[in-house]
C-alpha cells in the first residue's frame, strides 16, 4: 500500500505538473495576440528554402504555389533542395522561374542540405524561409513575416495548419497541431515568452540562419538545436498566428507511429543535453525562456498525457480511497480544460468525434513508440506525402 502511494504521488507530481503547465498557457491562448506596428517599410530579400527527399508526390506543387506571393517577385527566390528526386520531376521543376540544387547524402538530414544550399547561393538574402516540402503560403505570408522583422525580431515562426482531414488519423494530428500552436506559441508570447519553432514555416534573419545552421549536426529535431541555442543567447521568438502555412497530415498509423517516434527521441535527447545548463542559466542569468524549452522536452505528448490520466482514473475509482479518486479527477478535468481551451471550434463536429475514437489506437502506438524510441534520433526516418 505504501508503495501503491509512493507512486501515485511521483506520477501526480509528473502528470499534474504536465497539466497545470498547457492548462495556464492555453488559457493564455484564448486572449488576442498583441500586434506591434512596423517601425519602419524594408522590402528585404528572402530566400524561400524548400528541402525535400524522395518528394516527387508534392514536390512540383509545392514550387509552384510558393510562386504565387503578393510581394514582389524580384524579391524573393524559391530554393528547392532537391535529394534522390526522378529525373523526370527534376526536369520539370528546372522549367519553372526557381532554383534547383541536387544534393546526395549517405544519410539524409535537412540540415545537410541546408548548408549545401545556402553554402552554393550568393549572400545576398536578408530572410531565409524554410518550408517543408509539402507545405503551401498563404499569398501574403511573406508579406506578414516582413512586417514582423521591420519590428527587429530575428526569427519568426509562422502558423502551420493542416491541409487535409482526409482519415481520422490526418484529423487527430490537424487537432495536435492546432493544440501545440495555442500552447507552445501563441499562449507562450502572450506571458511575454519565446515561441517553439517546428522546423518549416520558419523565417530567421539570413546570416545568422546560415552560421547557425553550420553548428547543427542533428540528424532529427534541427530546429530544436537551434532554438536552444537562440534561447541560450537571450534571442526571443515570435509567433505569427496570421501567417498561415498548410501542411499534409498523416494519414496512416505506422507514419504517425514512425514520426512520434522520432519526436520522442528528439525530445528526450536535447532534455538530457539542455536541461542542468538550462537550470544554471536560469539561476545565474534569470533566462526563463531558455529552461522553459527544457521543461518542454520532458512533458509527455498530450495524447499519452490524456491516455494515461484516463487510465489512471478508472484504476484509482476501483482502488482507491475517495480523496485520491477526486485529485486524480481534478488533474483529468485541468488537461481536459487546456484542451477545451486551444481546440479550434471548426473542430467541433462529427468527423472529429469519429476521429476520437481513434485515440485508443492513437495511444497504444504511442506507448510503442516509446519502447522503440532508444536511437531513433540517430538515424533519418522519412515521412512520405502525397499518398
Amino acid at each position: 500500500m505504501i508503495l501503491i502511494t509512493i507512486v501515485q504521488i511521483i506520477l501526480l507530481i509528473y502528470l499534474g505538473f504536465a497539466s497545470f503547465y498547457i492548462f495556464i498557457f492555453g488559457f493564455a491562448s484564448m486572449f488576442p495576440s498583441r500586434k506591434k506596428k512596423a517601425i519602419s517599410s524594408i522590402n528585404r530579400k528572402y530566400a524561400v528554402l524548400i528541402p525535400g527527399y524522395k518528394e516527387d508526390n508534392v514536390i512540383i506543387e509545392v514550387a509552384e504555389d510558393a510562386l504565387k506571393q503578393d510581394y514582389p517577385t524580384e524579391l524573393y527566390d524559391v530554393v528547392v533542395i532537391a535529394d534522390s528526386f526522378k529525373q523526370e520531376t527534376l526536369d520539370t521543376l528546372r522549367k519553372l522561374p526557381i532554383k534547383v540544387i541536387e544534393v546526395s547524402f549517405d544519410l539524409s538530414t535537412k540540415s545537410k542540405a541546408l548548408n549545401v544550399a545556402m553554402g552554393q547561393l550568393p549572400d545576398v538574402y536578408d530572410v531565409a524561409i524554410v518550408l517543408d516540402a509539402d507545405n503551401l503560403m498563404e499569398s501574403s505570408f511573406i508579406t506578414k513575416i516582413n512586417d514582423a522583422f521591420d519590428n527587429n525580431f530575428i526569427a519568426v515562426q509562422g502558423h502551420r495548419v493542416a491541409k487535409n482531414y482526409n482519415t481520422p488519423f490526418a484529423i487527430l494530428d490537424a487537432v495536435s497541431e492546432e493544440v501545440n500552436n495555442m500552447i507552445f506559441r501563441k499562449g507562450h508570447r502572450n506571458l511575454g515568452l519565446s515561441a517553439a519553432l517546428i522546423g518549416s514555416g520558419m523565417a530567421m534573419d539570413y546570416t545568422y540562419f546560415k552560421t547557425m545552421m553550420k553548428k547543427i549536426k542533428a540528424i532529427g529535431g534541427f530546429d530544436k538545436e537551434i532554438e536552444l541555442q537562440m534561447l541560450k543567447e537571450g534571442i526571443r521568438i515570435e509567433f505569427l498566428n496570421d501567417a498561415i502555412v498548410f501542411d499534409e497530415k498523416v494519414q496512416k498509423a505506422e507514419v504517425f507511429s514512425n514520426q512520434r517516434r522520432r519526436w520522442l527521441s528528439a525530445q528526450l535527447h536535447y532534455f538530457s543535453m539542455d536541461f542542468m545548463n538550462s537550470l544554471k542559466h536560469l539561476i545565474l542569468h534569470g533566462n526563463v525562456d531558455y529552461f522553459d524549452k527544457a521543461i518542454q522536452f520532458i512533458q509527455p505528448p498530450r495524447v499519452m498525457l490524456l491516455g494515461l490520466l484516463i487510465l489512471i482514473n478508472i484504476l484509482s475509482l476501483l482502488l482507491n480511497p475517495i480523496i485520491w479518486v477526486n485529485i486524480w479527477f481534478a488533474v483529468l478535468a485541468i488537461c481536459i480544460l487546456a484542451f477545451f481551451f486551444t481546440t479550434p471550434l471548426k473542430f467541433y463536429n462529427l468527423n472529429t468525434l469519429k476521429a476520437i475514437l481513434t485515440l485508443p489506437k492513437a495511444f497504444f502506438l504511442m506507448t510503442l513508440s516509446l519502447l522503440k524510441i532508444r536511437g531513433a534520433n540517430k538515424k533519418f526516418i522519412h515521412t512520405e506525402h502525397g499518398t
